[in-house]
């Protein structure tokens, strides 16, 4: 028993303390304590479904999230909880269920539990359902770099190229250090065979920020090729520790026979077991774009949530007075100079022929996105 009696809030508070240090035995030891003693507290029984949850006790989570939901049925974090849980059982539409339910509650401006549900759906290989909640976040919360980068990842999932280097930069613009995203983008850029773009980014993060072999080879292999390093300098050291490091981890050899089993007939990858970061880029078949009518009105955003709006004409000249830097130069210098800067950081080259193919290529390459 505890040293002393605890309200059914303390329990709830010291129990979430321990879960977000990784305690998560000693959280549900404590929960079952709390609950013997509060057997109707929902927060209680909620905070138990969740560490058994993270314990991959999926059974013992669904009888107690549906415990939480007895009392009550409208409590959004065990319905969210709940429906991850169904997930994991492979029940798919009421898991789906019970996410609509938490929409028709009016939680779609919840930052965290509309990435918490978006991240479920996202593991569970349901991406469209996933970018939807993705969609949510980052409507009601623009500024959020999480929000944008999971935008971007569901993206490239669903083979929209030019979406998700948008909103992976975008997230990048709001959070430089963000390093999930920047690993996530030097990937694409990787698999695109664009070198330099994607050294740029890589070397932008540290070793200690790598979770996975094959991002760290990737570094490794491009410091060497494109900064002509011998194996043994001395600056690749902290790399090839972390490599080894990483490596170390891995005690179940059937993850790197998965990845070797992935490699497609054009030698790319698809390995389910990392976050989606290095699958092969899916394209969709290029279809045929009507051309505009010049004085069709257009809507644009840019990385740092600027919206534009007018003919492709206008929004060039608004788009280069908006730029403190280049605001004084002329529309084909201003054209230039983002080309040349979208070309090095993304590998796409931008064309600089006219409004309308400057301002498609730099969606194109995720400098900015195109409404409509």
């Amino acid at each position: 028993m505890s040293a002393r009696f605890m309200s059914s809030d303390e329990y709830d508070e010291l129990a979430h303390r321990l879960y977000n240090e990784g305690r998560y035995d000693d959280a549900l030891g404590l929960l079952k304590e709390g609950v013997s003693l509060y057997p109707h507290a929902t927060e209680l029984h909620v905070g138990m479904s969740y560490a058994y949850l993270v314990r991959e006790e999926f059974g013992w989570a669904r009888l107690s999230f549906r415990r939480a939901l007895a009392l009550d049925p409208d409590h959004e974090d065990a319905l969210a909880g709940y429906g991850e849980v169904l997930l994991k059982l492979g029940q798919r539409t009421e898991a789906l269920e019970q996410f609509e339910h938490v929409l028709g509650l009016g939680f779609r401006d919840d930052h965290d539990l509309m990435l918490q549900i978006g991240r479920a759906l996202f593991r569970d290989g349901l991406v469209a359902p996933a970018l939807r909640f993705f969609e949510f976040a980052v409507t009601t919360h623009p500024d959020s770099p999480d929000a944008s980068a999971c935008v971007g990842y569901a993206s490239h999932r669903l083979g929209r190229e030019g979406a998700a280097f948008f909103w992976l930069r975008r997230a990048l613009a709001l959070e430089p250090f963000h390093a999930e995203a920047r690993i996530y983008l030097a990937n694409l850029l990787y698999d695109r065979g664009e070198s330099d773009a994607a050294l740029h980014h890589f070397e932008q993060t540290a070793p200690d920020e790598h979770f996975d072999e094959l991002s760290l080879w990737r570094t490794i292999d491009l410091k060497k090729t494109c900064r002509r390093l011998s194996d043994d300098d001395p600056s690749l050291t902290p790399w090839l520790e972390r490599l080894a490091g990483v490596a170390a981890e891995r005690e179940d050899i059937d993850l790197l026979l998965a990845e070797i089993e992935t490699h497609q007939s054009d030698g790319t990858i698809r390995n389910p077991h990392q976050l989606e970061l290095f699958g092969a880029l899916v394209t969709d078949p290029q279809s045929i774009k009507r051309r505009n009518n010049p004085g069709d009105s257009h809507l644009v955003a840019t990385l740092a949530g600027h919206l534009f709006k007018g003919t492709w004409d206008e929004i060039l000249v608004q788009m280069k007075s908006a730029d403190g830097e280049l605001a004084a130069a002329s529309l084909r210098e201003f054209m230039t100079s983002v080309a040349r800067r979208g070309r090095a950081e993304t590998g796409v080259v931008i064309p600089v022929t006219d409004a309308e193919a400057f301002i498609r290529g730099s969606a194109q390459a995720g400098v900015l996105r195109i409404i409509r």
